[in-house]
């Protein structure tokens, strides 16, 4: 290792430079390999690897004969695994492609500015798949390898060592960025994508579709990924408290629950939504990741509809919360709830009997033993039946159960007994419609991890979750939780109190498993200060949207006229120029300061010295004019030939007199 080091501090200028700028490149290209075909990512690999032999053995450019053919294959494979060379992806790809054969085609200085700009402009691709703080970090550290590799190609003389051309990048890096927190906060905003290009920047998540069919949500529970935070006014409600809806599935075709009919939602969005409430509402703000759905999700009940910029915002008669067009960019907005409610508890319409149907010919062990139910008189003791059923039986809940066959309710019940929040409350579902109870499936999110370092709660797709409603005279539609009833710590904390979670989560997901110690933990600190650092950082910088750009301008718009504002600003910019004047006088070298008391001194004296006069033709007027004690006068040629000595020697020579500013300093005492 010492020997690679010493060889590589052994390189020439030449050499140096560009293998700077191809390890700059590198931390552009990167993180492009994520999204970039296979071969792309291979070929730009096998570029720089060959520009880095080339240039370490220092051997000839391949010729253009060679690159002109490389590049058009190239071309057309881009043709080919984009069915275009137009658009966001495959206009990346070949300037992915072009950064990496331009530096096979380096021969001036010119082409070296041409790269760095190209990959300056490659920055910014980037973000145009992932925003994250993470990006941002590498991406600041990309522009600072690329300034320090353009500043190393302007030198024409000696070069400075790399860490202090490190230093000037980040310099000019420092200056530029109080014009670029300018310009975000109060340059104009646009809506949409960035800069308008198909496929939005933030990438749309998958989330909650319309159907659930066994399998499905337990597949989302695998995801480690945020589906959205939450931010409560006051104290957090408790765990099995929070159940954030979403969609309802109410028609059932014997193996997958789907929403209902288009004609039958129409007529139940006409219907008035009866919902009583109770108790204190509990408010809190909601951060909603993008995704390719048009759900919003809140806290049950709601007590009504989320404002949101630019979009409307729709309710559905089984009281789904749905904007107009899919949520492709992260959305905020403030919802009020009621925890205690009572939705349609007088009466449902007469025409309600679609929370009763069920498919003929389809799962009849269940539908015998739903219609047995209906012996008992009170729909309240045929929902205890079947939940006490799932707590006797010797049913486990599980993320992998075993596959189903057609009769998908039969097959669970009375075979497998092994399954997921999907297959418990479909089953239930099944049981309660078979038995006369109206009853339909409820989709969403339940729970969410508490960070307590920024006070939101993070609900994950591995949060996702389905549970049951019922309707009963006097009581309306009801929540009931079949899942509760065979693993309760699901719902009391979350999936891993049920499923000790595994480590392919991802990053985040690992940290999860390894945090399970405890929630003190030092890794378990690590992960909560890391959510609370990536939050801020979607908070304040991801969802800066015009509209609170706008509040932002007005707010700074009232401060002007506010008398308290003028006088903060007079305040810092005084402290700002008496620290500048204070490190000002720190940078003045002390035998410069005590040649300027020399010369105010005898300026006093009548021998003020000219601007253009030197400290040797000072000295020299001065023992013309004869106007000092020949004292004096011995004292000021010896103090004004020792600065000049000093001042114009070169610098290691005139470092070496440590003793020089105390021989002026009594030297000056002696001129009177």
């Amino acid at each position: 290792m010492k020997a690679l080091l010493t060889s590589f501090q052994g390189l020439s200028r030449d050499k140096a430079d560009t293998l700077l700028l191809l390890f700059s490149a590198l931390l552009v290209l990167a993180p492009h390999v994520a999204h970039l075909p296979l071969w792309v990512s291979a070929l730009c690999a096998v570029t720089l690897l060959w520009r880095g032999v080339i240039t370490l053995q220092g051997k000839r450019m391949p010729p253009s004969l060679l690159l002109l053919p490389l590049a058009a294959g190239a071309m057309l494979g881009v043709a080919h695994s984009y069915q275009t060379l137009l658009g966001r992806d495959a206009g990346v790809a070949m300037l992915v492609l072009l950064v990496a054969f331009k530096m096979l085609e380096m021969h001036a200085r010119r082409d070296l500015f041409v790269v760095v700009f190209l990959c300056l402009f490659l920055v910014l691709t980037n973000f145009f798949y992932e925003q994250g703080i993470g990006t941002a970090l590498l991406m600041a550290l990309s522009v600072l390898a690329l300034l320090t590799a353009q500043l190393s190609f302007q030198f024409t003389g000696a070069v400075p060592p790399l860490r202090q051309r490190f230093l000037m990048s980040a310099k000019l890096l420092g200056l530029a960025a109080p014009l670029a927190l300018a310009l975000f906060f109060l340059f104009p905003r646009i809506e949409g994508p960035l800069w308008g290009v198909p496929g939005d920047a933030i990438g749309a998540r998958s989330g909650l579709s319309e159907t659930m069919a066994p399998g499905t949500m337990a597949n989302l529970a695998q995801s480690g990924e945020t589906a959205f935070r939450v931010r409560f006014e006051g104290p957090v409600p408790r765990q099995e408290q929070l159940y954030w809806r979403g969609p309802v599935l109410g028609a059932y075709d014997g193996r997958t629950w789907t929403r209902l009919d288009a004609r039958t939602r129409q007529r139940t969005a006409q219907e008035p939504l009866a919902l009583t409430v109770a108790g204190k509402p509990v408010t809190y703000e909601i951060t909603l990741e993008p995704s390719s759905t048009r759900w919003l999700f809140a806290l049950e009940m709601p007590q009504s509809l989320p404002e949101l910029d630019g979009k409307r915002v729709d309710v559905s008669g089984e009281f789904e919360l749905m904007a107009a067009s899919p949520l492709e960019s992260r959305l905020r907005y403030r919802m009020l709830s009621f925890l205690d409610y009572r939705l349609q508890k007088e009466a449902l319409p007469p025409d309600a009997d679609h929370w009763l149907q069920l498919p003929a010919d389809s799962n009849p062990r269940a539908l015998l033993a739903g219609l047995g139910l209906r012996a008992e008189r009170d729909p309240r003791r045929r929902v205890e039946a079947v939940l006490a059923g799932f707590r006797r039986e010797n049913y486990v809940y599980t993320l992998n159960p075993p596959l189903l066959g057609r009769d998908a309710v039969d097959d669970f019940l009375y075979g497998s007994r092994a399954g997921f929040c999907e297959h418990y409350s479909g089953a239930f579902v099944f049981l309660m419609r078979a038995a006369g109870v109206p009853a339909r499936v409820v989709t969403g999110y339940q729970g969410g991890e508490l960070n307590p370092l920024d006070g939101y709660v993070t609900v994950r797709q591995s949060d996702a979750h389905a549970w049951a409603e019922v309707w009963l005279a006097g009581q309306g539609w009801v929540r009931v939780d079949p899942t509760a009833a065979v693993a309760p710590e699901r719902v009391r904390r979350g999936l891993e109190g049920a499923i000790p979670p595994r480590p392919p989560f991802g990053i985040e997901g690992l940290g999860r498993f390894m945090a399970q110690g405890g929630g003190n933990s030092w890794l378990a600190q690590m992960r909560y200060a890391f959510g609370a650092v990536n939050n801020g950082w979607n908070q304040w910088v991801l969802n800066y949207t015009p509209q609170r750009q706008q509040n932002v301008v007005d707010s700074v718009r009232a401060s002007l006229f506010d008398w308290r504002m003028p006088v903060l600003l007079a305040t810092l910019i005084t402290v700002l120029l008496l620290w500048r004047i204070f490190l000002r006088r720190r940078e003045i070298d002390p035998v410069d300061a005590l040649y300027s008391a020399l010369c105010s001194r005898l300026a006093r004296l009548g021998l003020a010295r000219a601007a253009d006069e030197s400290p040797s033709a000072y000295s020299a007027r001065i023992r013309a004019e004869a106007r000092l004690a020949p004292p004096a006068e011995a004292a000021a040629a010896e103090f004004l030939g020792r600065y000049s000595a000093w001042r114009y020697a070169p610098r290691p020579v005139a470092a070496k007199d440590t003793h020089l500013a105390a021989t002026l300093k009594r030297l000056l005492s002696q001129v009177r």
